[in-house]
């Protein structure tokens, strides 16, 4: 779930060429005769620097040379993205997935904008097909997971983001963890922190455990005294950091 998600989709724009806006930082005459290839690097370049106006203008032009090009669409979809504009980039997922119907970054980017919209039963739907299509992706099994966790569906939650990390140890604390920073509020958080911490205490990585612990205490978690009681973290229970987060139980 780095960067909320790393790939995108592309729109189309129905549009003459006598009304083509571009942005200011574009000059018509030489973009026209832009290849498909330099358009393209150059949209990419101005995404790469946040001037999403004239990534926008790139990749449109790209489209209207090139409009079968599932990559273009992803691409504009994710310009679109950057720029709240989520219906833009949803057609453009969807005008990417059209041209290549096993295209996983675009659908798992379909996925993206319905979890920013908060529709989580949709998000899953989506990055549940990304899986499908390329299950060896780490970010879409934690994106997965992060729409299960939204929809308080735990156990499945935790099942992706382990299977996350089985193929990326480094999944879920690269910074790169996908729509999961999505996260919010306090209480949300406080159960997303510990949720990892369970994740990482059966994974035997103390440290990571412990870490996720104090996240969980600091946003006002009520249940830790569960440490003593889930079989997850039994591995950890004799590690005296444990007791500085929360004392164990009087017997």
């Amino acid at each position: 779930m780095r960067k909320l998600i790393g790939n995108v989709l592309i729109v189309t724009l129905f549009v003459s060429v006598a009304t083509y806006v571009f942005g200011d930082g574009i000059d018509q005459a030489s973009s026209g005769t832009m290849t498909v290839a330099q358009l393209e690097k150059a949209g990419d370049q101005a995404r790469a620097v946040k001037q999403y106006e004239d990534a926008r203008d790139y990749f449109q032009l790209a489209i209207r040379k090139d409009s079968k090009n599932p990559v273009l669409y992803n691409k504009l979809g994710l310009t679109y993205l950057r720029m709240n504009d989520f219906r833009s980039a949803e057609s453009s997922f969807q005008k990417a997935v059209k041209r290549n119907s096993k295209y996983a970054d675009a659908v798992n980017n379909i996925g993206a904008v319905y979890y920013m919209r908060k529709n989580y039963g949709g998000a899953s739907k989506y990055f549940k097909k990304a899986v499908a299509l390329e299950e060896t992706r780490p970010s879409f099994h934690v994106n997965l997971g992060a729409s299960w966790f939204a929809q308080k569906q735990l156990e499945r939650a935790i099942a992706e983001y382990a299977r996350a990390l089985e193929l990326d140890p480094d999944a879920l604390t690269s910074g790169n963890t996908g729509v999961a920073a999505q996260i919010s509020s306090p209480e949300e958080r406080a159960r997303y922190a510990y949720m990892l911490a369970k994740i990482f205490a059966t994974r035997g990585d103390a440290d990571l455990c412990i870490k996720n612990l104090r996240k969980a205490k600091e946003e006002g978690f009520r249940e830790l005294t569960n440490v003593y009681k889930d079989a997850e973290f039994a591995r950890v229970r004799s590690d005296p950091r444990l007791a500085e987060i929360v004392p164990a139980p009087q017997k």
